[in-house]
């Protein structure tokens, strides 16, 4: 296998560009990438000669006072060596082949607002530097530093402190900047500095691990220079800048046109679901088998799956997934007469003490309809179809590692059910003080109302009585609501929406009991509500195949790179990337 065979079908993961372009830069200091330019080009000058040459290049510096007298490097010791190289490349120090400036401590108190621009460590950004921040300092005052410490355009930089300590940048801006503390500069000599950055973006932090044995959040200047490279001859470094570029600029055009096609598959999956959801009833089954035989153009992304999720859920409540169950059973018990019942079945369970007596709430005015429903179907409130809405204990009560009678809290309720894997106890005395008021049972709705998850809802799955936290919200459900239709419901778009209309403020997370009372809940007849549970039932199962197929895809992608890389790297006769 060549890579470069492989280049359109690893870009089809978005994430894999970045990878490509590290392992093309790996490729490069090992040789890899000019195998074939070796064979056509062996009477080079090797690298060992190259070394020789900066050497005294560096000593007629020192004489002509343009750079100071170094201190000489350790050699190279056998157990330092990381990869056996091509016959004419040479390993050595950094400091053999560059000379190095550190920047100058500049006081905050200098800073300016115009004069020489000062290159701190925050200035340097994916390679670049940035002026957006940069500080100033009075030129008449400071301009006698640039002798020392410019950093001229196309100077190369490197972070010597703080969180992208190790990371080179260039100053690829038309302008001479000052050097602050802790950047420093590096200057080739006799090599080529986009050679020499490729090479010290893909092993500055491997090197500095090798040689110090662990990551350093601090650079000094002899750990610079004590950091040991692969050195090609000159005229291959050139081949290799050559090649590395013409990879990366492959790698970004097949990129840019993978972006473009999952930008176009959003763009037409979202057009789909909005005219899937604004479709008339006499339209719906069209649009609906237009979809379903074109799923694999417009669902091939995780984001347009969790929108088609949205869609049905958002169709579901509208009335708009059982337009033909409504023709086929057209003398089904309207809800209008279902609402009744469960008046009925409340005034009853209030004369027998089980549950309390509530406020009337308030009737619904035409303007909070926020659009039709069905003929058979009714709006009403949420604290009209549930026997009791209420939550658990405001008070955190103490709570145990083992016990009797479990302890749920936010962080339990997940879309399935209740999770219990991290679940806590309570004693029985402060169990049945919290239980009397709030007395989940399998099956309840239960929602999250409090907090950063504010908003998942799931049905009861316990079958054992236990208490809550005020965070959780418990519906109990008569008869006459499917608790899976009212699930649906909470979960669907217009719900969600709703429950947050009319507050205020920033980041706020937190609906009341009132406002889930007061919510607005479109309520079908019950054989409808069931017949809606099963199409949701049958549509997401749908999802859960088109996600499982990305994640498939995903899976394929990722061996598929892993086994690119693996053969890559591999010692082998010809170029890996090489035509």
């Amino acid at each position: 296998m060549v890579l470069l065979e492989q280049f359109e079908h690893l870009t089809l993961h978005p994430k894999n560009a970045a990878r490509l372009k590290e392992l093309v830069l790996q490729l490069a200091v090992q040789g890899k990438l000019t195998q074939t330019w070796r064979n056509q080009n062996p009477h080079v000058e090797p690298a060992s000669e190259l070394l020789k040459r900066i050497e005294a290049e560096k000593a007629q510096l020192v004489k002509e006072k343009k750079m100071k007298k170094e201190k000489p490097l350790e050699p190279i010791s056998e157990e330092e060596i990381l990869d056996e190289l091509p016959e004419t490349w040479t390993w050595c120090r950094l400091g053999e082949a560059i000379s190095f400036t550190n920047g100058y401590a500049f006081q905050s108190s200098s800073f300016t607002d115009e004069g020489i621009g000062i290159i701190r460590i925050g200035d340097l950004q994916n390679g670049e530097v940035v002026t957006q921040s940069m500080k100033y300092v009075d030129s008449d005052e400071f301009e006698s530093l640039l002798q020392d410490f410019a950093a001229e355009p196309g100077a190369m930089l490197i972070a010597m402190s703080g969180a992208t300590t190790g990371k080179i940048a260039v100053n690829n801006t038309s302008t001479t900047f000052l050097l602050n503390q802790r950047v420093g500069k590096i200057r080739p000599i006799l090599v080529n500095s986009l050679f020499l950055n490729s090479l010290l973006n893909t092993k500055i932090e491997e090197n500095l691990r090798i040689s110090k044995g662990s990551a350093i959040p601090n650079l000094s200047t002899a750990q610079i220079k004590e950091i040991i490279f692969p050195l090609p001859p000159l005229a291959e470094q050139e081949a290799i800048v050559a090649r590395v570029e013409e990879l990366m600029q492959k790698i970004e055009e097949l990129e840019k046109a993978n972006q473009d096609r999952i930008q176009l598959q959003k763009s037409l999956g979202a057009a789909a679901l909005q005219a899937l959801t604004t479709a008339p009833d006499h339209e719906l089954e069209q649009q609906w088998a237009f979809l379903q035989q074109h799923f694999q153009i417009l669902f091939g992304q995780e984001a347009n799956v969790k929108k088609l999720r949205e869609t049905i859920l958002q169709l579901a409540v509208q009335g708009k997934l059982t337009s033909a169950w409504r023709r086929q059973n057209p003398t089904t018990q309207p809800a209008a007469h279902l609402l009744q019942q469960i008046q009925a079945e409340k005034a009853q369970l209030v004369k027998d003490k089980k549950i309390k007596k509530e406020k009337p709430l308030e009737p619904i005015s035409e303007d909070e309809v926020p659009y039709e429903l069905p003929d058979s179907w009714v709006w009403c409130r949420l604290g009209e179809i549930c026997l009791k809405v209420t939550d658990g204990t405001h008070h955190s009560p103490p709570n145990i590692e083992a016990g009797k009678y479990k302890y749920v809290t936010a962080k339990n309720i997940k879309n399935d059910g209740v999770l219990l894997s991290n679940i806590t106890y309570v004693t029985e005395e402060i169990h049945q003080e919290i239980y009397s008021r709030c007395n989940p049972e399998k099956g309840d709705i239960l929602y999250i109302k409090d907090g950063a998850t504010t908003g998942i809802v799931t049905i009861n799955n316990l079958d054992e009585p236990f208490s809550m936290l005020s965070s959780v919200a418990l519906l109990k459900l008569p008869k006459e609501v499917d608790n899976k239709f009212l699930l649906y419901l909470m979960r669907s778009p217009y719900f969600y929406e709703a429950t947050r209309s009319g507050m205020s403020g920033v980041a706020i997370t937190r609906v009341t009991l009132s406002k889930i009372n007061y919510s607005l809940s479109p309520l079908p007849p019950l054989a409808e509500q069931e017949a809606i549970v099963a199409k949701v039932d049958q549509l997401m199962q749908l999802c859960d195949a088109l996600e499982q197929q990305l994640a498939q895809a995903n899976q394929q992608a990722e061996a598929l790179m892993q086994a690119v890389v693996q053969e890559a790297l591999q010692p082998q006769e010809e170029g890996v990337l090489e035509e």
